[in-house]
């Protein structure tokens, strides 16, 4: 679900920026349930024509001391849905320092949260981590150094960077004890329940960085997108890992200025597709 930078129910659509297969689907149908997973936003103010901008980062995970590959520039942006990921971590991480798991409360609202994209779950967890601050104490720890907090309750206008998600995806996916992993503050476990949650993904939001996932094989992500009441254009973000040939890599991609969501999705996907080609290329 896109996030929304005010404090409605986020339980209702308002428009229908293109047709992407599931959210047709739910107009046909009238499936409530749908519409909530493709996450559709409100109008914006009259719309601004400037150019988009994308930027990708690669890392080959079967090579992790190699530096990720980065196009574009290497500049903020507004994390949208994608942040959930980075919240979830702090949750864990968090738990980990007070000696405990989850509890049952905290994974449903994670599993919302990560599978479904719901942001009433993200709010709930946002406000339990600690808001902003309690973001960045735990991103501290997990090597991120140019990620900044939303303020407030606006945790979808945090700002991050291709080679801060990959740093986070690192202490997510690497294996421990790799060069990658090293400095993460998440443990083995709590590392798999990241990953698992992340190949969960609802129908309709499995777009993105898996375009670049060979076919049949398997890949793990999440999406964010977020059109901006102050241009009408969109935020479209995508950062997960992917297997193409025999190599898994970690792929980041974020991109603003975006005309329409679908144009944004595949600006996004073949930005991904380029990316991880030209890492295959290096070998």
């Amino acid at each position: 679900m896109p996030y929304r930078p005010s404090r409605r129910p986020t339980t209702q659509s308002e428009s229908t920026p293109g047709r992407r297969p599931g959210l047709w689907a739910a107009l046909v149908t009238g499936s409530v349930a749908t519409l909530l997973a493709v996450g559709v936003v409100g109008p914006a103010s009259a719309a601004v024509t400037t150019p988009a901008r994308v930027t990708t980062a690669v890392l080959d995970l079967d090579h992790p001391a190699r530096s990720p590959q980065v196009r574009g520039k290497d500049v903020p942006y507004d994390t949208a849905s994608i942040v959930k990921v980075d919240i979830l971590s702090a949750l864990l991480v968090q738990a980990q320092d007070a000696g405990r798991g989850l509890t049952k409360k905290e994974r449903t609202l994670a599993e919302a949260m990560i599978e479904r994209s719901d942001n009433d779950a993200a709010n709930a967890l946002w406000r339990e981590i600690g808001l902003a601050p309690g973001l960045e104490a735990v991103n501290k720890r997990l090597g991120l150094s140019s990620t900044v907090g939303g303020t407030g309750g606006l945790w979808g206008l945090t700002r991050t960077t291709v080679s801060d998600q990959i740093r986070l995806l690192s202490a997510v996916f690497a294996d421990s004890g790799t060069s990658s992993a090293s400095g993460s503050a998440l443990t083995t476990a709590s590392q798999g329940y990241i990953r698992t949650l992340m190949t969960r993904i609802a129908a309709g939001q499995s777009w993105g960085v898996s375009a670049a996932s060979d076919s049949g094989a398997g890949w793990a992500l999440k999406n964010g997108w977020l059109q901006r009441s102050t241009t009408g254009l969109w935020d479209i973000n995508s950062v997960g890992r992917v297997t193409s040939g025999t190599h898994h890599y970690l792929v980041a991609v974020l991109s603003d200025g975006n005309t329409s969501m679908t144009g944004g999705i595949a600006a996004v996907e073949s930005a991904a597709r380029t990316a991880v080609s030209s890492a295959r290329a290096t070998g």
